[in-house]
């Protein structure tokens, strides 16, 4: 059974960095992609980012230029890299791949 798990969120200050994590366990699995979403209660999720191998990076708008997005496929971890965080970053940030979503890791960025 295929699980993800995300990981690194918090509460930071605007200006400040974090950087998720996200580990796919189960066998045989060649992960090749990953896509990062984020949802703030009563609105809809949201698409971040995706990375594909091949392909690279793809990013929205709101967060071009300020988020990394990255896969190590040795390790079955997708990684997010959050920089110059803003007060409307704050969401639950969830990773999936192929069908499989993660439970979410809650980033809040407040002064």
């Amino acid at each position: 059974q295929v699980q993800l798990r995300e990981s690194g969120g918090g509460l930071v200050q605007p200006g400040e960095s974090l950087r998720l994590s996200c580990t796919v366990s189960g066998t045989g699995i060649d992960i090749r992609a990953m896509g990062w979403y984020r949802q703030v209660p009563g609105k809809q999720r949201e698409w971040v980012a995706l990375f594909t191998d091949p392909g690279g990076a793809h990013y929205s708008d709101f967060v071009k230029d300020r988020f990394t997005i990255s896969l190590d496929s040795a390790k079955k971890t997708g990684y997010l890299q959050m920089n110059s965080l803003k007060p409307e970053d704050t969401a639950v940030y969830s990773c999936k791949w192929n069908t499989g979503w993660g439970p979410g890791t809650q980033v809040t960025v407040s002064s």
